[in-house]
């Protein structure tokens, strides 16, 4: 998926987050937002998803090179964030399988392949609500990776996640990212590393 943003600003009220940002996402391309905490990283995402609309300007989306109606944009992506919740009440293996009713996994993942990725065998009969946190973060991540989209975005994606928790992030980027349009928000340098460009929040106050 392409992104091309054209003059987008946005605002809450008279704040004004950000202005003016001319940039274009490429397909296949992997992108840092970067920024310090509450600079706008996480509202930009939004505006990646179409789940928030610019205040002034426009975002223009296209895959396969037909441009993509911003209602339509959840179908081609999949999104990490810590502030979307799971259904803490389903089991693991109920919660891998509901996401794929709506959002397939990549070719050739089930649930049960997705449950040996996230090492939580004696797990899947558990309720999610019963997780700890880095569990948690880890089903997020592996739902986002693991789904068959053309636009991966993850926010802050080793929020909650020790150092082996980060090794096994960066093992599943490498292993499940594949050709797909990836931006990642963050102002953690590990979160990133496998982006070769970055856009900063800060240029556009």
């Amino acid at each position: 998926m392409k992104i091309t943003f054209q003059q987008v600003s946005k605002r809450y009220r008279y704040d004004w987050v950000f202005k003016n940002i001319d940039y274009s996402f490429e397909e296949a391309g992997r992108y840092a937002v970067t920024g310090p905490n509450g600079s706008g990283k996480s509202t930009l995402m939004k505006l990646l998803s179409g789940h928030l609309s610019p205040s002034k300007g426009k975002a223009v989306f296209f895959w396969k090179n037909k441009k993509v109606e911003a209602e339509d944009v959840y179908l081609h992506i999949s999104f990490a964030a810590p502030y979307i919740d799971l259904i803490e009440e389903f089991t693991l293996l109920e919660i891998l399988d509901f996401h794929q009713k709506f959002k397939p996994f990549q070719k050739g993942l089930a649930s049960k392949n997705i449950v040996e990725l996230l090492a939580f065998p004696k797990s899947k009969n558990k309720e999610v609500r019963h997780f700890s946190s880095g569990m948690k973060q880890r089903l997020k991540l592996a739902l986002a990776i693991c789904s068959d989209s053309s636009l991966l975005l993850l926010d802050e994606p080793t929020t909650n996640l020790d150092k082996q928790g980060v090794d096994w992030y960066l093992d599943l980027i490498e292993n499940y990212l594949g050709n797909r349009t990836a931006v990642v928000a963050s102002n953690i340098d590990v979160d990133y590393a496998f982006c070769g460009e970055r856009l900063d929040i800060l240029a556009y106050k």
